[in-house]
């Protein structure tokens, strides 16, 4: 059917209820059961029983006197079936209920000759009137930007899609209850910052107009956590929206989701053991019963940076640092990066790309430069931070450190950053606890949307975000 027929036929239905007073949107007055629970005991004891569902119809089938059905409803579909002479009344209604309308069904479960559990209409309740065709007559979105535009309706017609923010949710469920069950505290920090610390990145900009105070949405918690160390509290996470206001990419979003979690008397070894335990468990915990995306039996690889530069290099970075002689290399080995590329982020793109190429299975990156690192100790006696990142499909997904806790030394990193012409204010507050006592402590950053794109073997951060951001139409 042309789409001008099909909306010809639902506005010729609309005319049918309204003409006999059905109520469109009426207020639920029956019970509504779930599908999945009302097959599994059925099929379980092969016991006829009661039972009402409330639901999406996603299928007709007239069959003169009688009509077949099929109710759709968390995720789950159950078969009804209807019989004029049984009730005309409610017949003539489920007669003029389009694709896409909502009903509450009401009568016994059974089996059909073709072995297909279904329930056996008693009453049927008209609930809602879906104005418009479901897409493609059920089958689903097919135009990306559509999918990324209406997810509404893309989850509605993709099971994939419907699994994997699933996925995405049982994840973020699992590495709560994994911190939770080793005594971390979960905690919400502002949102709103005066000063954006904790990483270096371009910030959203606010007005706060009753205090008149110029703010940011943050860009990380990381220095709030830390004031919360500095409180008594021993072990710490905050799992929440982070805001940058940068480019939109395949793995970049302007807000994202973030676990930051600080451990008081724990080092970056003791992250870095922590970090796979708590991403094998959330491998698990994707889609259970089925393989997982990384092996979990597997130790994770460990690449100490320097040691492997000059190894596949031949060039000692290690005291080598500038940013001219950094790019000069970088060029030299046919590493890109963008013309105003900071030295930190051409060393980073030179690691990457060099070591990372063609590695697809977890593995840590440590030992990076002490310089790069302002919110790491240093190792004893050397320039090389206590500092390790993941990568996961040649993608960054954690980052953690031992947490510098001398208010001397994150003054002269937080100056020496302030001196360059990207770098923001000191974030003086932060500084005085410090001054107070904060203990050694291990840190750890996990992100959350790349994390789940490697575990449901996504290739755009747009698959695991349900509304990502989107350039105007």
């Amino acid at each position: 059917m042309a789409e001008q027929d099909i909306m010809n036929a639902r506005k010729e239905h609309l005319k049918w209820l309204k003409e006999n007073s059905i109520e469109l949107y009426p207020v639920l007055s029956g019970k509504s059961e779930n599908i999945a629970q009302i097959k599994e005991r059925f099929e379980k004891d092969g016991e006829s029983f009661d039972a009402s569902v409330s639901g999406r119809v996603t299928a007709v089938r007239l069959m003169g006197k009688a009509a077949f059905a099929e109710i759709f409803s968390g995720g789950n579909k159950i078969q009804m079936y209807i019989k004029r002479d049984e009730i005309p009344d409610d017949f003539n209604v489920f007669k003029k209920t389009d694709i896409g309308d909502f009903a509450n069904v009401s009568g016994f479960v059974f089996k059909t000759k073709m072995g297909e559990t279904t329930l056996h209409t008693k009453k049927f309740t008209f609930l809602c009137k879906s104005a418009r065709p479901l897409p493609e007559k059920w089958h689903g979105l097919k135009d990306e930007e559509q999918i990324l535009r209406k997810r509404y309706l893309d989850i509605l017609t993709h099971e994939r899609s419907r699994n994997n923010f699933k996925a995405r949710s049982r994840v973020i469920s699992g590495i709560r209850k994994f911190l939770d069950e080793r005594e971390f505290m979960e905690v919400e920090t502002p949102i709103l910052h005066g000063i954006a610390g904790g990483a270096e990145a371009e910030p959203f900009k606010t007005h706060h107009n009753a205090l008149d105070l110029d703010l940011s949405l943050r860009i990380a918690p990381e220095l709030y956590l830390k004031r919360l160390l500095v409180a008594g509290y021993d072990r710490v996470y905050e799992l929440g929206r982070n805001f940058r206001n940068e480019g939109i990419s395949t793995r970049h979003n302007p807000e994202f989701t973030m676990l930051e979690l600080y451990q008081a008397y724990s080092n970056c070894q003791g992250m870095m053991d922590l970090c796979e335990e708590l991403i094998k468990d959330a491998a698990l915990r994707a889609f259970p019963g089925e393989e997982p995306a990384i092996d979990i039996n597997k130790p994770f690889r460990r690449i100490a940076v320097f040691e492997a530069l000059l190894e596949k290099t031949g060039i000692n970075f290690e005291g080598n640092l500038e940013r001219a002689f950094l790019a000069e290399s970088a060029s030299k080995l046919g590493i890109e990066f963008e013309k105003d590329a900071s030295a930190p982020k051409i060393f980073e793109n030179l690691s990457e790309g060099i070591l990372l190429e063609g590695v697809t299975e977890p593995v840590f990156m440590h030992d990076f430069p002490e310089e790069f690192s302002p919110l790491a100790k240093p190792k004893p006696g050397t320039k090389i931070a206590d500092r390790f990142e993941l990568y996961m499909n040649g993608m960054e997904i954690a980052n953690a450190y031992s947490e510098l806790n001398d208010p001397a030394k994150q003054r002269e990193n937080f100056e020496a950053q302030v001196s360059d012409a990207s770098a923001k204010n000191i974030d003086e507050d932060f500084l005085e606890a410090l001054e107070y006592g904060m203990p050694p402590a291990g840190g750890l950053g996990i992100g959350i949307d790349r994390l789940v794109m490697v575990l449901i073997k996504s290739a755009s951060v747009k698959d695991v975000i349900i509304f990502p951001q989107l350039k105007k139409k």
